[in-house]
């Protein structure tokens, strides 16, 4: 499968609900690198992000994905991404980001999944205290 389609069947069960699908993207020793998160390692940590923060924290992804490229060994494409917020303080609010993912390859399944994003901007749209968002970079700077 080529990389544009193995990207979108990752984010669209993402969508959908289905963690094992997600990970099933991914090599068994796959790494899922989250702007938030962090890395979760191995296709069943993978599918537990999903399910135990992705879908604690909110509900009603979206997930477009634009101008996936790949030379089979790594691929990037920019993505939009939205969600219904569950955290409290903040929930029911949709927020949306746009960034860009790179994702090393093999075997036609990800190796390893990275994304670059403007956080704190995110936070600011959820409505966080100034305080909490910069306690949250500080950390994400170690």
């Amino acid at each position: 499968m080529d990389f544009p389609l193995r990207l979108q069947r990752m984010t669209t069960a993402v969508c959908r609900g289905d963690p094992e699908a997600a990970a099933a993207c991914f090599t068994p020793d796959g790494v899922y690198h989250d702007g938030f998160y962090g890395e979760f390692h191995g296709r069943a940590e993978i599918a537990r992000m999903v399910r135990e923060f992705f879908y604690r924290d909110a509900r009603d992804f979206e997930w477009r994905l634009f101008d996936a490229v790949s030379d089979g060994r790594i691929g990037y494409a920019r993505y939009d991404f939205s969600y219904i917020s569950r955290v409290a303080g903040s929930a029911d609010r949709r927020v949306g980001f746009s960034g860009m993912c790179c994702c090393a390859l093999e075997g036609g399944l990800i190796r390893r999944y990275s994304e670059i994003f403007e956080r704190a901007p995110v936070l600011a749209k959820l409505g966080f205290a100034d305080a909490r968002i910069l306690k949250a970079i500080k950390r994400w700077a170690e």
